[in-house]
């Protein structure tokens, strides 16, 4: 019996608990937080069953991805450097908009986000560069120049439709150079690089951009016309500067962000924050209970950007904890796990996509709590989602399939421990 379930769950069975407790909490909350959907659609339970189906699909391209052994995510490195570049391009010139950007593209009848491929391939990359040019001393002086010139062709292009996306894949590319032990000094002097380019883009945000408010009640008609004029302007912005409204109002709105009293709240604004705070405030600590959410009725992204807070609202704090520590277990598992390969590659690649995951679902926190100023991050593994549902499945699967290397590197050594002594008491 345990061999057959040894034979189905392969690699590291932490990692296998981790995800399975993930996928179950994602199930739950979501099927929860879908009021809208079933609303709109018309069906209490057509949103959750493509949910479970989209994480089948996840799961049996995770099984596919732990089965192909490490060596073979090379060779994979050009093909998919190619197809997110072209897959980039095409969205911007040619993608279907939704929330006011324009990210997803439609194969087949199959709508996904080029930039989810995207993100892993420029880990993967990152990976194989570090492993390729490491020495005794470190990495070679010469691999951070690889990897910028990677990132200055795959980051600007997720940067014109999604900031966020291209910030947290920088900063995990910034991460796996330090893991990948590339010399202090370069990376000081790219810290300083970055943070100057951080401080103009901003300044660019907010000097382009314009605050986009809603329309006053009490204007005149003639201050109505002239204010939709000056949006039809604003809408007719091309390419990267409409996106500058969006970043800038909710740039302004965390930044100015004071405290309020809760009879001067305005729920006509700002609607998501506001509700996300009542979620987590009206939790009292131990929670509502699965299903009991009231806030899911008002939160549009419910069950997406904001679901940790309906997280909160329904698990109470322990809930919140306990999907924090699963996300920290799965990073210094995979640590673990990095730390007994042989290689450099399996290394870097595992840590590279675990960090990745665990970034992201950080953020994802930081904006359901109010810490950080909203945007369109899912909570990995958690959130409905299509595309970065099944790619972040394939990253267990990846994670994974290091592991079942590492353990026969393991075996393999100890084998060779136990033959030497052996051959030492003859």
């Amino acid at each position: 019996m345990n061999r057959k379930l040894n034979n189905i769950f392969k690699g590291d069975k932490v990692i296998w608990m981790v995800f399975f407790f993930l996928c179950l909490i994602s199930v739950v909350e979501v099927f929860s937080a879908s009021s809208g959907l079933t609303y709109k659609s018309g069906s209490y339970l057509a949103p959750i069953v493509k949910h479970i189906l989209i994480l089948m699909v996840g799961v049996f391209f995770m099984v596919v991805t732990l089965n192909i052994k490490c060596r073979y995510f090379k060779l994979l490195t050009p093909f998919l450097l190619i197809l997110s570049i072209v897959s980039l391009i095409w969205v911007y010139f040619a993608g279907q908009e939704t929330n006011d950007a324009q990210r997803w593209v439609t194969i087949l009848g199959v709508q996904f986000q080029p930039s989810e491929i995207a993100k892993g391939t420029m880990v993967l990359a990152t990976a194989q560069i570090l492993s390729a040019m490491q020495t005794n001393d470190g990495a070679d002086r010469h691999a951070m120049n690889y990897i910028l010139a990677v990132c200055l062709v795959i980051v600007p292009l997720i940067m014109m439709e999604n900031l966020s996306t291209a910030a947290l894949l920088c900063v995990v590319v910034f991460l796996m150079m330090v893991v990948g032990r590339v010399p202090a000094q370069q990376l000081g002097k790219l810290l300083g690089a970055v943070m100057l380019l951080i401080v103009s883009v901003i300044t660019m945000v907010m000097v382009f951009g314009h605050d986009v408010k809603e329309e006053d009640p009490t204007k005149t008609l003639s201050e109505q016309v002239s204010a939709d004029g000056a949006k039809e302007k604003v809408d007719q912005k091309s390419g990267i500067f409409h996106r500058f409204d969006t970043w800038k109002s909710r740039i302004d709105k965390f930044l100015n962000s004071k405290e309020v009293a809760p009879e001067d709240v305005d729920l006509d604004k700002d609607a998501q924050v506001a509700h996300a705070n009542i979620a987590i405030a009206s939790s009292n600590i131990i929670g509502k209970g699965p299903g009991n959410s009231v806030e899911r009725d008002f939160l549009s992204q419910a069950f997406s950007d904001f679901i940790y807070a309906i997280i909160i609202e329904e698990m109470g704090m322990f809930g919140a904890f306990f999907v924090a520590m699963l996300y920290i277990i799965l990073l210094f598992r995979t640590g673990r796990i990095a730390n007994r390969c042989e290689n450099n590659f399996p290394a870097f690649l595992a840590m590279g996509l675990a960090m990745l995951l665990v970034t992201q679902a950080l953020f994802n926190m930081c904006v359901a709590v109010g810490l950080a100023p909203v945007t369109g991050q899912p909570l990995p593994l958690i959130s409905k989602g299509g595309t970065s549902s099944i790619i972040n499945c394939v990253y267990i699967g990846v994670i994974l399939s290091v592991s079942r290397s590492a353990k026969k590197n393991i075996v393999s050594i100890e084998d060779k421990d136990e033959q030497t002594e052996a051959q030492l008491s003859i």
